[in-house]
């Protein structure tokens, strides 16, 4: 049975994306811990990030950094974190989370909820920066 994530990929589930391309894709998180919450996969299906293949690891941390540097200049922060927890969703993911302070990554916080209108333009905004 595909993934949600892999499901996300074929379009049978709707998303926000932020940029794709061959092997990799990226959209937002719809349970952020903060505005501009990026989730970043492999298209193919893989439960756990160091069970990749070198090149396939290599191509996705690649990946991230082009849209965390897109994030950076979309969503005021002093960094983007990275986490891989990889416990949520059996499919290969990073997240890429706008952050001012630690805390700021804390999981166990309360999600933010925001309107289907303001992602859709934070999506827009990170994806037009995606060089």
């Amino acid at each position: 049975m595909p993934t949600i994530f892999s499901r996300i990929v074929a379009g049978e589930i709707p998303c926000y994306k932020i940029a794709e391309d061959e092997k990799y894709f990226a959209f937002l998180d719809i349970n952020p811990l903060a505005e501009g919450h990026t989730l970043v996969i492999p298209k193919a299906e893989g439960d756990y990030i160091f069970d990749m293949s070198d090149e396939d690891y290599s191509g996705l941390t690649l990946f991230a950094k082009k849209v965390a540097k897109a994030i950076e200049k979309a969503i005021p922060c002093k960094r983007v974190g990275v986490a891989v927890m990889g416990l949520e969703v059996p499919h290969t993911h990073i997240h890429l989370i706008p952050i001012n302070k630690e805390t700021d990554m804390y999981f166990s916080k309360e999600k933010l909820k925001v309107s289907s209108e303001k992602m859709e333009k934070i999506a827009a905004s990170i994806a037009s920066k995606i060089k």
